[in-house]
């Protein structure tokens, strides 16, 4: 007999498929055992039923039992009422039904089903579009069961890696990397509730499994080398370079602030004016101020200087400006703003007035060879950098992609098929916010999703501030707890039966913990997230990961933090 058969936790009594199951708890289950978010089994007579506990209750047959409620010391009065006067009930959602394909044999008896693994041809997950009858039994889920929805992590035929388990097993949950890079993807969460971690996982899985490359922003330069440990003792972790020496590579724009921090292996990375077109000041007009009026002069300046309009700008005055106003009907006021505006580009450590070597050439050359790239901004972090650098180089790559890929459509030829790129960028929604996605590049990656084999994953804690036409096209969220109602109600935008999945999110815990739902998992599930430690390490990094020592990188961070002060 199958193991959860000996209990069963309750009946089905009524619902509906749009909002789900009310089950009666039996009289021994208590309602204290049952978690939002806990993952059960609707064993039906034709199919068997997938489900998540969406909400607790407590329910009575005689509302008169309030009126003299019996004394909390009295087991006697509270054992005779349990189960019959008084009871638990939850609410469910199923996701998944499991119907057998010619195997008549098998229907209404599952415990003689064989493991999925043997038989899984003849076995099939199918959307839900019924439910059970009245009074079907509830049960936890087993092992097999997860085993059926989620997968092996070796599975020969699937790009499966163990994100998390169960809130209640020790069950590893898989999600598939293969349709995982397929579309842009998000990880959102509140600060502090472990989205760095959740990114390095998922992008070491990504690596390790070479289902992708991945071009990675490192705003907070905590990706490519070593990060601080979230607790109450200082500790480090180690990065992706780290894990796979040979396979990352990082960039830095704060050369500086890379070596006090222990990194020797980092490449230094340099941008020049004549890299900059009008499109990405158009990104960054918020930060430095500017109206629609000095970007307009800007084409102006573009017409008659070509790529060195922002070096010649910079370098004219206040007599050389209004000389160029009157032959080429600029506008002088516009045109000074402009200059003066442009002047906060002079202070940035990586900008340079010529740069001979085509940096961002070089980081396509590596992502074309399956190298992993990490971009490290050290002081550099500002909003006006990370904006205006990931702009830079991502227009610049995606345009690359583009020919690669319309020249794999012209030949059909697998050599020319481009590598699959995820880009990873941090505080999304400052590019994908509604007033100005349709003019960026991120947005234009978000709608095509994998026309052009390019994709994001993006990280962010502010979810309501991303454009609603871009979350509807996010293929798979992982969430950590939000409390906005803004930024939960973003996270549902085009989720079908999110009225349910809304309750899970809000209960979950402030850490390792997150709802992981759409294209990369067969069902929504909640997981406590897989631990990142020297467990992992072992598992997941290349023979040779550890290239210094536990205390090599302590030390390394506490000469950085000495430099700071």
């Amino acid at each position: 007999m199958n193991s959860n058969k000996i209990q069963p936790l309750g009946s089905v009594i009524q619902g509906s498929l749009s909002g789900g199951l009310e089950v009666r708890l039996h009289p021994d289950i208590s309602v204290e055992d049952m978690r939002v978010g806990k993952f059960l089994v609707v064993e039906g007579t034709r199919s068997k039923f997938f489900c998540l506990l969406t909400d607790v209750s407590l329910g009575t047959s005689n509302p008169r039992i309030f009126t003299h409620p019996p004394d909390h010391n009295d087991s006697f009065w509270l054992d005779i009422l349990a189960g019959s006067d008084t009871y638990g009930t939850i609410e469910i959602a199923p996701m998944l039904m499991l119907s057998l394909t010619n195997k008549e044999e098998y229907i209404g008896n599952f415990d003689n089903i064989p493991k999925l693994k043997d038989i899984d041809t003849e076995l099939k997950l199918l959307p839900v579009k019924t439910i059970p009858s009245h009074f079907s039994q509830v049960y936890e889920s087993t092992e097999q069961d997860f085993r059926s929805v989620f997968g092996w992590e070796n599975d020969p035929h699937k790009c499966n890696f163990y994100i998390g388990q169960p809130l209640d097993m020790d069950v590893p949950v898989c999600l598939d990397l293969g349709r995982f890079v397929e579309r842009s993807n998000g990880i959102f969460g509140k600060s502090g509730t472990g989205k760095s971690f959740l990114t390095r996982l998922l992008i070491s899985g990504v690596i390790r499994r070479e289902a992708a490359v991945n071009l990675m922003f490192d705003m907070h330069s905590e990706y490519g080398w070593a990060a601080v440990s979230e607790g109450k003792q200082f500790s480090m972790v180690k990065g992706l370079k780290q894990l796979f020496p040979n396979r990352v590579e990082i960039y830095t724009l704060d050369g500086e602030s890379t070596h006090r921090r222990g990194v020797t292996s980092a490449h230094e990375l340099y941008l020049s004016y004549d890299q900059i077109e009008i499109e990405d000041l158009r990104l960054i007009a918020r930060e430095l101020n500017l109206s629609e009026a000095s970007l307009d002069n800007a084409n102006v300046l573009a017409s008659e200087y070509g790529k060195d309009w922002i070096y010649n700008l910079l370098n004219m005055t206040n007599e050389e400006i209004q000389i160029f106003c009157n032959e080429k009907q600029g506008h002088q006021g516009s045109i000074m703003a402009l200059q003066r505006k442009l002047k906060r580009l002079e202070s940035l450590k990586y900008m340079r007035s010529a740069c001979p070597h085509n940096y961002i050439k070089e980081i396509l050359n590596l992502l074309d060879g399956g190298k992993h790239v990490v971009i490290e901004f050290g002081s550099q972090g500002n909003m006006l950098s990370y904006m205006l650098v990931t702009n830079m180089i991502t227009r610049r790559i995606h345009t690359a992609y583009v020919k690669k890929a319309e020249k794999f459509l012209q030949t059909q030829k697998i050599t020319d098929r481009p590598r699959q790129l995820v880009i990873t960028i941090e505080e999304a929604h400052r590019f994908l916010d509604s007033k100005i996605v349709h003019q960026t590049i991120f947005g234009t990656i978000a709608r095509e999703m994998r026309k052009y084999f390019v994709t994001l994953l993006i990280v962010d804690q502010r979810p309501s501030g991303i454009d609603n036409e871009v979350m509807s096209q996010v293929g798979t969220r992982i969430t950590c707890l939000l409390n906005d109602e803004k930024d939960i109600d973003a996270i549902f935008t085009g989720v079908s039966g999110a009225s349910g999945l809304r309750s899970v999110l809000a209960k979950l815990d402030s850490k390792q913990q997150a709802l992981v739902l759409g294209h990369a998992v067969p069902m929504p599930v909640v997981v406590r997230t897989r631990p990142y430690d020297q467990e992992f390490y072992s598992q997941i990094g290349d023979n040779n990961w550890q290239q210094k020592s536990d205390q090599e990188v302590f030390d390394a961070a506490k000469v950085a933090r000495s430099d700071l002060f």
